[in-house]
């Protein structure tokens, strides 16, 4: 078997993806894409991207416009009305309603 992102990832990574799974629920179906390094949540495409860290993700989520807020660590136009915007989540605490809101927004990008 290959390694992939979800088999190499740490028990803190496992954890906290597990429970942004459960917290994306409410939003309607979504396959989980499990790569190499990093899983793809994707509708029609994909509205985030989780890479597992040692101790926390790094969860990546396409937006319309740029967020401008302390939490995005890293922003990146991809085309002209695409951005990826960067989230570091350490913590269960850190899936909140500000982030699920970003990801409601993505997960609609996707439709």
């Amino acid at each position: 078997m290959t390694p992939d992102a979800l088999s190499t990832a740490s028990p803190v990574a496992r954890e906290l993806y597990k429970e942004l799974l459960r917290a994306l629920k409410p939003l309607g179906s979504f396959k989980t894409e499990v790569k190499k390094t990093s899983i793809h949540l994707a509708r029609k495409s994909a509205f985030a991207g989780v890479h597992p860290r040692k101790e926390h993700l790094l969860l990546t989520i396409k937006a319309a416009k740029p967020i401008r807020n302390k939490r995005i660590v890293k922003s990146e136009q991809v085309s002209k009305s695409r951005w990826h915007e960067e989230v570091k989540v350490a913590a269960a605490g850190d899936i909140d309603a500000e982030l699920l809101g970003w990801l409601r927004d993505a997960y609609e990008l996707c439709a």
